[in-house]
C-alpha cells in the first residue's frame, strides 16, 4: 500500500499563499488542456492537410501532460503518491524525447518555409505574369482587329476597282447596248411579216438584254447604280412579289408568306428590291431541283451593339426584315463567305453568272442595310436582308396617266452625246417620234447651240462627256444662260455627277442605257412637261 502523506498542515498559518498557489495551477492546467484540446481539434479537421502533423500529435500530447503534472502539483498540498508522480513524469519524459527527435528532424524542413515576404514576392510575380498574360490576350485581339481590319479594307478596295471597271466598262457597253437594242427594234418591225428574220431578231434582242442585266447586275455589286429610294410598304412588295414569282417557280414549289401585321415601311428603291427578291427566289428554286418550299418573311428588328460586334459591316440600329428562305441542298460552311463574290457559283457551267446574289448584297449595302446568309448542307438557305426604316408613311406608287405607249411631239431637243454611232442612233429615233434635234458631240459644242437663237425646249445629254465638263455641269451651264430650260440625262454608268450617297439627286430625270424607243419617247415627254 502506498503511504500518503498530509500536506495541508501549515494551511491555518498561510492561507492565502496556499490558494494562490491551487488557483495558478489551476489556470496553467486548463491553459495546456485548451492548447491540447485545439491541437487535437485542429488535426482532427484537417488531418490529411496539415504538414507535421505527426509532430503536431506529439506536441499535443506533450501538453496535455503538462496539464496533467499542474493538477498533481495541487494534489500534493493533501496527498502525494510517489508511484503516480513517477508514472506520469516518465510518460511525459517519453513523449519529450518524441517531441525533441521530432522538432531535430523537422529544423531543415521549417528553415525552408517561405516566411510572410517571400509568399508576397511570390504573389506579385504572379500578379505580374497575370498581367502579362492579359496583355498579351489584349494585344493577340488587337492583331485580330487590325486583321478583320485589313480584310474589310481589302474587301473594300476590291470593291472600288472592280466599281472602277465596272463604271469604264459599263459607259462604253452601255452605249454599244443602247444602239443594238434600238436598232434591232426597228428591224424587228421591218421583219415582223418574215418568221425566220424575225426570230433572228429576237434572238438579238434576248443576247442584248442578257448583256443589258450583266451590267446592270456589276453597277449593283460595286454600288454604283442610281438609286431612287422612297418609303414603302415591304409587305404589299413582298405579296407582290410572291404573285409574279408562282408562275416563274413552277407548281413544285410552296411559296409561304409570314408577313408581321405591325411591319414598319423601309426607305428603298421599291423596283430595284422586287429584282432582289427575284434573284434570291430563282437561287431558291435552282436548289430546290426535286421541289420545296419557299418562305418569304417580314419582320421588325433592331440589331443592338453586340450583334454589330459580331458583324462589323452592320450598324447598330432599327430596319425592317426580309428574309428568303428555302429548303434545299444548302451550303457548305466553308463556302459561305465566297457567296456575294462576284461571278462565284455553286451551279454547273451555263447554269449563272455568279451575280445573283453580289446584286443583291450591293444593293442592300448601297442602300445603308445589311445582308446575313444563314445555311446548312441538306437543311436549306436562309437570307435576311435588313433595311433602313423610313420615317415617314409608304408612298403611293404613281398611277399610269394612261399616256400612249409612244408619245410623240414637235418640240426642239438639243442632243449631246460623245459617241457619235449613238449620238446618229438617239438622233434617228427621236426625228422619228416627230421632234426637231439639234446634236453635239461635247459640253462646249452644246453650249455653242445654247448661245445660238435656235429654239431648245429640252436638253437631252449624256452624263459622261468629253471635255471636262460632264453632262450636270452642262445642264447648269445651260440654266444660267436659258433659265428654266427642261433637262434629261442618259448614261450608262452615272460615276457621281448626279448620283450622291448611291442616291439620284432629287431634281434629275435619268434615261439609263441601254433603252427601248417607248422608253425613250415616255422620258422625254415627262421631261418637257415637267
Amino acid at each position: 500500500m502506498p503511504t500518503l502523506t498530509v500536506q495541508a498542515a501549515g494551511l491555518p498559518e498561510a492561507p492565502g499563499w496556499f490558494w494562490l498557489y491551487v488557483a495558478s495551477n489551476a489556470i496553467i492546467a486548463c491553459a495546456f488542456f485548451t492548447i491540447s484540446a485545439v491541437i487535437a481539434l485542429y488535426l482532427w479537421r484537417r488531418w490529411k492537410e496539415v504538414m507535421f502533423r505527426g509532430a503536431l500529435a506529439a506536441l499535443g500530447v506533450f501538453v496535455a501532460l503538462f496539464g496533467l503534472t499542474r493538477l498533481l502539483s495541487i494534489l500534493d498540498l493533501w496527498v502525494s503518491d510517489v508511484r503516480v508522480e513517477s508514472l506520469v513524469y516518465a510518460l511525459l519524459a517519453v513523449i519529450s524525447v518524441v517531441v525533441i527527435a521530432a522538432m531535430i528532424q523537422m529544423l531543415r524542413q521549417i528553415l525552408v518555409l517561405p516566411t510572410r515576404i517571400v509568399l508576397q514576392r511570390a504573389y506579385e510575380r504572379l500578379e505580374e505574369e497575370i498581367r502579362q498574360r492579359r496583355a498579351a490576350e489584349a494585344m493577340v485581339q488587337r492583331f485580330q482587329e487590325i486583321e478583320a481590319t485589313e480584310a474589310q479594307v481589302r474587301q473594300a478596295q476590291k470593291m472600288e476597282a472592280i466599281g472602277q471597271l465596272t463604271g469604264g466598262v459599263a459607259h462604253d457597253f452601255n452605249n454599244i447596248l443602247t444602239v443594238i437594242t434600238g436598232t434591232i427594234e426597228i428591224l424587228a418591225d421591218a421583219v415582223k411579216d418574215k418568221p425566220q428574220l424575225a426570230g433572228i431578231a429576237s434572238m438579238i434582242s434576248a443576247a442584248a438584254e442578257r448583256g443589258a442585266d450583266l451590267t446592270r447586275h456589276l453597277l449593283a455589286f460595286s454600288r454604283r447604280q442610281p438609286l431612287q429610294p422612297r418609303a414603302t410598304d415591304i409587305n404589299a412588295l413582298v405579296v407582290d412579289a410572291g404573285r409574279l414569282l408562282r408562275p416563274t417557280l413552277g407548281e413544285q414549289i410552296e411559296i409561304e408568306s409570314m408577313l408581321a401585321h405591325d411591319s414598319a415601311p423601309a426607305l428603298i428603291d421599291p423596283s430595284q428590291l422586287s429584282t432582289a427578291i427575284l434573284n434570291l427566289a430563282l437561287n431558291a428554286r435552282d436548289a430546290m431541283p426535286d421541289g420545296g418550299k419557299l418562305t418569304l418573311e417580314t419582320k421588325n428588328v433592331t440589331l443592338d451593339e453586340d450583334y454589330a460586334q459580331l458583324n462589323r459591316e452592320a450598324k447598330p440600329g432599327s430596319y425592317v426584315m426580309i428574309a428568303v428562305s428555302d429548303t434545299g441542298q444548302g451550303i457548305a460552311a466553308a463556302l459561305l463567305d465566297k457567296v456575294f463574290e462576284p461571278f462565284f457559283t455553286t451551279k454547273d457551267v451555263g447554269k449563272g453568272s455568279g451575280l445573283g446574289l453580289s446584286m443583291v448584297y450591293g444593293f442592300v449595302k448601297q442602300s445603308n442595310g445589311h445582308v446575313k446568309i444563314y445555311s446548312e448542307e441538306g437543311h436549306g438557305t436562309t437570307v435576311k436582308l435588313y433595311l433602313p426604316r423610313a420615317a415617314s408613311a409608304p408612298e403611293l406608287p404613281v398611277a399610269d396617266s394612261g399616256r400612249p405607249a409612244v408619245a410623240r411631239g414637235d418640240e426642239t431637243i438639243l442632243i449631246v452625246e460623245d459617241d457619235a454611232l449613238v449620238r446618229d442612233y438617239v438622233v434617228t429615233q427621236v426625228r422619228r417620234l416627230g421632234y426637231r434635234t439639234l446634236s453635239a458631240s461635247n459640253a462646249a459644242e452644246g453650249l455653242a447651240l445654247i448661245d445660238s437663237n435656235e429654239r431648245i425646249d429640252l436638253l437631252f445629254t449624256d452624263v459622261i462627256i468629253p471635255g471636262g465638263m460632264n453632262g450636270r455641269k452642262l445642264a447648269i451651264e445651260a440654266d444660267k444662260r436659258r433659265p428654266g430650260l427642261k433637262v434629261l440625262y442618259t448614261s450608262g454608268y452615272t460615276e457621281n455627277a448626279i448620283v450622291h450617297h448611291g442616291r439620284l439627286d432629287a431634281d434629275v430625270l435619268l434615261l439609263a442605257k441601254p433603252y427601248v424607243s417607248a422608253d425613250l419617247a415616255r422620258m422625254i415627254r415627262t421631261a418637257i412637261e415637267a
